[in-house]
Order: C-alpha cells, then structure tokens, then sequence
C-alpha cells in the first residue's frame, strides 16, 4: 500500500501506458504533457490516430470546447476538404510554446492520418513537452497563451 505522501504525488501525476509521459496541472496553462524520460533530438515521444473533419464540421467544433483539443495542418493543401484533426491520446494535451521543444509529424497510412510528436531538441525528465500552434488566431480572446 503506498504511503499517504506517495499517493498524494501520484495524484498530482497521470502517466502514460510506457511510463514515459506523465500529465499534470501547469499553472495558467491548464494540463500539460511531460517527460518521465530523457528524450533525444529526433526521438518520437508519441504517436496517436486522428480524425479529420472538414470546414463545416469545423464552423460547429469552434463554438465549443473542442477548439481548444484539435490541429490543423501545415503540409496541407488548403483547397484540401480536411480542415482539421481531433488527435486522440495525450498530444492532444500539449501547450503551445513560441519556443517549442516538440514538433508534430502527419502520416496519411492506410488506415487513417497519424500524429507524431518529435523531439527538436533534448527533452529532460520533469520537463514539459511544448509544440507551436499553428491556429492561435482562430482561438476567442479569452483565451490567453503563456510560455
């Protein structure tokens, strides 16, 4: 049975099936995703299936919550009818960084578009895993970017 202070940091920690991600609560920021190992430049930290949707489905998902959960692509072509991705696992749970240390990778495979997360850079245990939104501009002012 754990100790009562060991249970109450596990609380504080949601970890991922390999250990090697962990969630936890960032001041200002809501939850963020961090290493519970070393990451080396180029290394995948994680790897999630998608679901794309189109500009319509897209109008709908930006009056909810759901605005803040799903990407938009780069290497899209923008007459392309996928507008954007709901990205399933904890990428979804990443911050935005001017600064990032991670970088998103899209894969169109057979059975769906795939995300993976790269590492730009070293990443130590403990630190938190940051990508570059791409669609700030289409966040309502309320919400509010901290690096």
């Amino acid at each position: 049975m754990f100790k009562s202070s060991e249970a109450n940091s596990m609380e504080e920690k949601v970890f991922d099936r390999s250990n090697a991600l962990y969630v936890r609560t960032v001041p200002r920021k809501g939850r963020g995703v961090f290493a519970n190992i070393t990451f080396k430049t180029g290394d995948v930290i994680d790897r999630a299936p998608t679901w794309g949707f189109d500009h319509a489905a897209a109008e709908l998902l930006d009056r909810t919550g759901v605005l803040e959960y799903y990407f938009v692509r780069q290497d899209r072509n923008q007459t392309e009818p996928l507008t954007g991705y709901v990205v399933f696992g904890l990428s979804s749970l990443m911050n935005h960084s001017s600064n990032p240390n991670a970088e998103r990778v899209w894969a169109d495979k057979e059975s769906g578009t795939w995300v993976s997360i790269v590492a730009l850079k070293d990443i130590a245990v403990d630190e938190e895993i940051t990508h570059r939104y791409i669609n700030v501009s289409d966040y309502p002012p309320s919400v509010k970017f901290f690096d």
